[in-house]
């Protein structure tokens, strides 16, 4: 085994990671695959830590308190600090609902639970999460569950066998751990990213190059490095966020990891030089720092100049955090559990998290008082109607059993398409309830209308199998409908896909040939904030909502109505296809209902519940509609 000497080229493989991560969140085109750089850390951890753990265990000195002590010394003052600073910043600079969010995350991430909220909330790819400002928290949540698990199997597997059979099972439970990666990936996306399970091989491995060193001559370990190295960064520039992650595809950067470290060259210009030295030195603050300063340039719509800035800030924070904060001295004398009381790093995780906890709640009960709440937001199950998300569940018949309108009746209208179908279901439901019928609503989330086997994610997500089920349901049954609407988020599935849009017109026209009528609804205004969340601050005693607010997302805009215009073009040829458009129900950005001012959006897409309703009365009044109701 090798010994506790200090690794420059460990220390340089932090900065060639912490650069990665820095690069792939300020720009993603810089560097596509920067966020492999959190694997090439996971993969160090468990380096260091297997180390910390073996020479203990074998010299039978091994303290599982001073090995936790040791570890929270080490991340929680430094994390503390950032959700302090963050939390004074938020009193001043966010809405109500954001600092409420920053209070639930802030809570979260001390306590090293925040991977779990953020797989339940959004994917780590997800436009959302640029309004996380905790987000990056994740991972460090993954290395300390890893810290709390780790040490209590060895110990507890040392009782029962020798050094040498434990090094055996890791072997082994590491090559396991990398097969379930690679299944779970593709069966469950979203919690692969976040979650421990689909991580512990990464660390494992790092604990297996502590445990299985190689002896190598000087010739073969440049060999090695030079090797690793090009796994690491063709990682960076050759994967991106479209591949499913870990997967398979993270055995690159972390072998690519396991083979610097075994290379062991402490006097490699490229690890061991001063440049990267430092920012080994400073990259964990330096990742700690850098987000919040990315989602402070979103939020705020601050311009490209300061994504440059924001690097270089990133770097001096993480200087500052280093030298002040992470350099501090804590003791670690602590005999028992009970001395646990003395931990200064334990008494600013309780004062942290007991802060975020309180400000999280305060938040939570007032926006509880808000009447009507479920009505801002977009129809959906929770809210009695069809809409549903497979996306994070289980693929059911039940998506295709779901009615809006006079509900006793036999379905002779169909609404179907993804969630921009779902959030006109208000609307139809007052429709169907005023004309006295029934309309079966299929819609779910990624599933614009069709009749073919693309799908806007990866065939293994989830919402693949249900939008299947949709599209099969639809392509079998439709004739038995007299009138079919349908609508798609136009920008986000169809931009730059011609043969996405080709199979929408064929399924248009297969549809029309029985003699039936399809009646198109129009997307709304996309924002680039999230109008819902504005509102409801605003409600709460924030600002009102201003031009910034209604800022609209121009690629979204500008494709849309390129595509809308295709279709009315398309209907003026297809007489059974009619096209309704944006201005004839919509106008502007907000309307009045009961004397105030609501906004149409829910959350910068999609309509809320309130706004599908008050849209009925707008669509009964189109001459459109006359033409619709005479096919009903």
């Amino acid at each position: 085994m090798q010994n506790n000497s200090f690794r420059q080229d460990i220390n340089g493989l932090r900065a060639i990671a912490v650069i990665a991560v820095v690069l792939f969140h300020f720009n993603a085109s810089w560097m596509p695959g920067g966020f492999a750089g959190v694997d090439v850390f996971f993969v160090i951890s468990g380096f260091l830590m297997t180390g910390i753990i073996f020479r203990g265990i074998e010299q039978e000195n091994f303290s599982i308190l001073k090995f936790y002590v040791a570890r929270a010394n080490r991340i929680i003052p430094a994390l503390a600090v950032l959700c302090l600073v963050l939390l004074v910043f938020g009193w001043f600079y966010l809405t109500p609902l954001e600092y409420k969010a920053l209070g639930k995350h802030a809570a979260r991430s001390v306590a090293f639970l925040s991977n779990i909220i953020y797989w339940k909330e959004s994917g780590y790819f997800d436009a959302a999460s640029h309004e996380k400002w905790l987000l990056h928290t994740w991972s460090l949540s993954v290395e300390w569950q890893f810290y709390i698990i780790y040490p209590l199997v060895l110990v507890a597997m040392r009782k029962f066998m020798s050094t040498k059979t434990m090094k055996s099972l890791l072997l082994i439970g590491t090559v396991l751990g990398f097969i379930f990666c690679v299944i779970a990936t593709y069966k469950w996306p979203n919690p692969s990213y976040y979650l421990l399970p689909t991580r512990a091989w990464e660390m494992m491995l790092g604990g297996i190059a502590y445990l299985y060193p190689f002896a190598l001559q000087e010739n073969r370990k440049k060999f090695f490095e030079c090797t690793g190295l090009g796994l690491i960064i063709g990682s960076y520039l050759l994967i991106s966020s479209e591949n499913p992650w870990p997967g398979y595809l993270a055995i690159f950067p972390v072998i690519g990891t396991f083979l610097v470290i075994q290379a062991h060259r402490n006097n490699s210009i490229i690890t061991n030089n001063l440049v990267f030295q430092r920012l080994g030195t400073w990259s964990y603050s330096i990742y700690l720092w850098h987000w919040p300063i990315v989602v402070a340039i979103y939020i705020f719509s601050l311009s490209e100049f300061y994504t440059y800035i924001g690097v270089l800030l990133s770097v001096f924070l993480g200087f500052l955090s280093h030298q002040y904060i992470e350099r501090i001295k804590f003791s670690n004398d602590f005999s028992n559990f009970l001395m646990l009381y003395k931990s200064k790093p334990l008494h600013l995780t309780l004062v942290t998290a007991t802060l975020s906890y309180l400000i999280f709640s305060y938040y939570d009960l007032k926006i509880k008082e808000i009447p009507n709440l479920k009505y801002y937001q977009m129809a959906n199950r929770s809210n009695g109607y069809c809409f549903g998300s497979p996306g994070s569940g289980i693929a059911s018949e039940d998506y295709l059993n779901c009615k809006i309108g006079s509900k006793d009746k036999k379905s002779t209208v169909l609404l179907f398409g993804d969630s921009f179908a779902g959030h006109f279901e208000p609307m139809l439901d007052l429709i169907g309830k005023n004309e006295n019928i029934s309309i079966d609503s299929i819609t779910t989330n990624s599933c614009y209308p069709a009749f073919s086997d693309r799908f806007h994610h990866e065939k293994s997500h989830m919402g693949y199998t249900q939008c299947m089920m949709n599209r099969n349901f639809v392509e079998n049954n439709f004739e038995k409908y007299k009138v079919i609407f349908l609508s798609a988020r136009w920008d986000e599935f169809f931009y730059d896909n011609r043969d996405s849009y080709n199979e929408f017109i064929s399924m248009i026209e297969n549809i029309t040939s029985k003699n039936i009528t399809v009646v198109y609804l129009p997307n709304p205004n996309i924002y680039e904030r999230n109008i819902g969340n504005d509102y409801l601050s605003y409600l709460l005693g924030g600002q009102e909502l201003n031009s910034k607010s209604f800022t609209l997302r121009k690629r979204s805009l500008d494709y849309t109505n390129k595509i809308e215009d295709k279709l009315s073009e398309y209907g003026n040829k297809n007489k059974k296809f009619i096209v309704i458009k944006k201005e004839k129900i919509f106008q502007g950005d907000m309307f009045d209902s009961n004397g105030k001012s609501k906004p149409y959006s829910s959350d910068g897409g999609h309509i809320s519940v309130f706004a599908a309703r008050y849209l009925a009365k707008n669509f009964i009044e189109t001459s459109d509609f006359t033409t619709i109701k005479n096919h009903f």
